[in-house]
């Protein structure tokens, strides 16, 4: 099996998880799915975190969250030490994300992209690496000790 991979949504980013964890399987990661099980409503954070500690903790490399927009997601999961969470809704972003911010956390708009611009973004985010150099101090800046 290959890298393990969590991946969460809410509601609105339900329909589309199970599209993405079902390619991220195609692929040969290993999906760890964190939730939700329906289109039921429910709440971004009660996903968001758990996701974001498995990264936090190092329990994880990388991650996939859904929701609507992007933003519930992204807020909560970036309140947590070492979590970089892009929300991104093409692969350039996806590709600079993770080139200039060595983003972990791939957060998907899930009612602003569709199943294929979804897959192309994915797939940006797993196969493009930190460039590292000049970018290395300022991604360094971002932690603060002491805050969370």
């Amino acid at each position: 099996m290959g890298e393990r991979i969590p991946i969460a949504s809410d509601h609105a980013g339900f329909e589309m998880k199970e599209k993405i964890k079902a390619k991220l399987i195609a692929k040969g990661y290993d999906v760890q799915d964190l939730g939700t099980n329906s289109p039921a409503s429910t709440d971004y954070p009660d996903y968001a975190h758990p996701l974001a500690q498995e990264i936090e903790s190092g329990e994880a490399k990388r991650g996939v969250l859904l929701c609507g927009t992007g933003l519930g997601m992204a807020y909560a999961a970036n309140r947590h030490h070492h979590v970089r969470a892009a929300v991104s809704w093409l692969p350039e972003i996806a590709e600079l994300a993770r080139k200039h911010n060595d983003a972990n956390v791939l957060v998907l708009p899930a009612r602003f992209v569709s199943e294929e611009d979804a897959e192309a973004i994915l797939d940006k985010f797993l196969n493009t690496p930190f460039e590292g150099g000049r970018h290395q101090p300022r991604v360094d800046k971002i932690e603060i000790e002491g805050t969370k």
